[in-house]
């Protein structure tokens, strides 16, 4: 996926440039059966729909998502007598679930329409990387296919090669980044549908339309959450991620064994995947599945990494669509550059920092947090922080094209700044307020559309904007997460007065401003109320 729509966007821009993509697997690929990453959020959805264009595509052959939505049930089978969290109703700026097969074998014809050179089951066997002080100096690549020893050279090289990362092991430039944890999946030929696990009239209405099952849905726990992702094709995509210390990897490196810890942890979901065992289309599991990496573009040598071959966070809120579309957008922009003869490896390094400057703001969200997920008093205050951020701050900056304009960011480098800062101060404190302890959960749906600011951030995000409704739009945001901040602080602290939030306090952008902000705007009313 990071490879052809980045062969496709370099040929939307450059009608002339000689583009070839080496893919190991075969095409057409399987159907459901292929490959985890079917979750879409939106600035992945933004970058498919309207970059690439391939909204239509969408529109008739993928599933139009409903949201993230999020169930406190760990241990439990009645899914309508605990805490969800979602929306009600569809909110304005479209994500979708992606059956990887289907998207991939369209962008595979797409590219030969469009005179890519793509060739399938190609083992490349050998790369020799340009020498970056000489200025022609041509990458070569060495491949196998059908029987036949071939070799390409290149002035630019991309891996888009995913957990390979045939550049990232030449170079040696891999590097963990604090975050432990392991994930299984596998896909199932029929649907699951979280509304057949009740019969309560009541909480069947509560969603308009009733279509839970098109939302990612979100099983959640201590130390872990599963995962379920309806796919076109027919298969629902079942997944288990969690804190490898809590939750080993050992326990649940089979479908069998994943079978009895479902038993224990979600029961009603094992015994819906029990009655379709015969069913099964496959299974993986990742172990220690976020990494970093030391570096991901060089200019000079004209040479870049794209989707998994780079970074990987965590599936939690599906960012990897995000970073293969914010990293492509680089590439190409470098391309752009060294074709106009401008200094590519400056472009680089400033294109890097943003780039990693994103990955360090979005990296503690997940560190350390998933001794929380079982928490339905703290989770749900946290995606809504986690969600304000990123449509408040990130959206903005990757639809309003700003990540590639080097003045708009050097005038945000301290902004952003702080905003890591109070982002990482907040993780810290949502961390303290699950340890001070946990009221019981009860039956409950926290509804996100009901929220008017939170449906606006997101209504918000496909709004044409000038240079100074940018400037203003982003200020808005930061503002919201001050505001948001000292209301969090406020309300765990009503229950436990012993946490200290003094971090959070001293990492506000304004701290002054906040404070003045409307006491009367309760940001998260219903549970706030309760608190009261």
């Amino acid at each position: 996926m990071a490879g052809l729509s980045l062969a496709l966007q370099l040929r939307q821009r450059f009608a002339d440039l000689d583009i070839v993509v080496l893919e190991r697997r075969a095409h057409p690929a399987p159907e459901a059966a292929h490959k985890v990453g079917e979750s879409t959020v939106e600035i992945g959805a933004h970058y498919f729909a309207e970059v690439l264009g391939l909204k239509e595509h969408l529109r008739e052959r993928q599933l139009k998502k409903f949201g993230f939505r999020f169930f406190f049930n760990d241990g439990r089978g009645d899914i309508d007598g605990v805490t969800e969290l979602g929306a009600s109703r569809p909110l304005a700026t479209p994500a979708w679930q992606i059956d990887r097969g289907i998207f991939e074998n369209a962008l595979g014809r797409l590219a030969l329409e469009r005179g890519i050179r793509f060739q399938d089951q190609a083992l490349v066997r050998s790369i020799e990387l340009a020498d970056g002080a000489v200025r022609d100096s041509l990458h070569t690549v060495r491949y196998e296919r059908g029987g036949q020893a071939q070799e390409l050279r290149a002035r630019w090289l991309v891996d888009a090669c995913g957990r390979a990362g045939l550049l990232k092991r030449k170079l040696g430039l891999a590097e963990p980044n604090g975050h432990e944890a392991n994930a299984v999946w596998f896909r199932i030929q029929d649907r699951l549908d979280v509304n057949d696990w009740s019969g309560d009239a009541q909480w069947l209405a509560r969603c308009d339309p009733p279509h839970r099952w098109l939302s990612t849905n979100h099983l959640c726990g201590d130390g872990y959450w599963a995962w379920l992702i309806p796919l076109a094709s027919g298969s629902h995509s079942v997944g288990i991620v969690c804190d490898a210390r809590m939750h080993p990897i050992e326990g649940m490196n089979s479908f069998e064994r994943a079978m009895e810890w479902l038993a224990r942890h979600q029961p009603r979901l094992h015994a819906e995947l029990d009655a379709r065992r015969d069913r099964l289309q496959d299974f993986a599991f990742f172990r220690n599945f976020s990494y970093g990496c030391r570096q991901v573009f060089d200019g000079q040598a004209r040479w870049a990494l794209t989707g998994e071959a780079g970074v990987f966070l965590d599936p939690f809120y599906s960012p990897g669509s995000d970073f293969i579309a914010i990293a492509n957008g680089f590439i190409t922009e470098l391309v752009a550059h060294d074709r106009a003869g401008k200094p590519a490896a400056m472009y680089a390094d400033i294109y890097q920092s943003v780039f990693f400057s994103l990955y360090r703001n979005m990296l503690p969200i997940y560190t350390g947090q998933y001794r929380l997920f079982g928490n339905a008093q703290v989770m749900p205050v946290k995606v809504l922080w986690d969600y304000t951020y990123y449509w408040g701050v990130m959206c903005p900056l990757y639809f309003q094209g700003k990540l590639t304009d080097v003045t708009a960011m050097g005038r945000l480098q301290q902004p952003l700044a702080a905003v890591q800062k109070l982002g990482i101060a907040m993780q810290d404190f949502l961390r303290a307020w699950d340890a001070a302890g946990r009221a019981p959960d009860r039956a409950r749906m926290l509804d996100q559309a009901a929220l008017p600011w939170f449906a606006e951030l997101n209504r918000g995000l496909t709004d044409p904007l000038d240079d100074a409704g940018f400037r203003q739009r982003l200020q808005q945001g930061l503002e919201l997460l001050d505001v948001l901040a000292l209301q969090i602080t406020a309300y765990a602290r009503a229950s436990h007065p012993q946490l200290d939030d003094s971090a959070v306090r001293a990492s506000l952008s304004d701290p002054a401003r906040a404070a003045a902000a409307d006491p009367g705007r309760l940001l998260f009313p219903q549970m706030q109320a309760e608190c009261a």
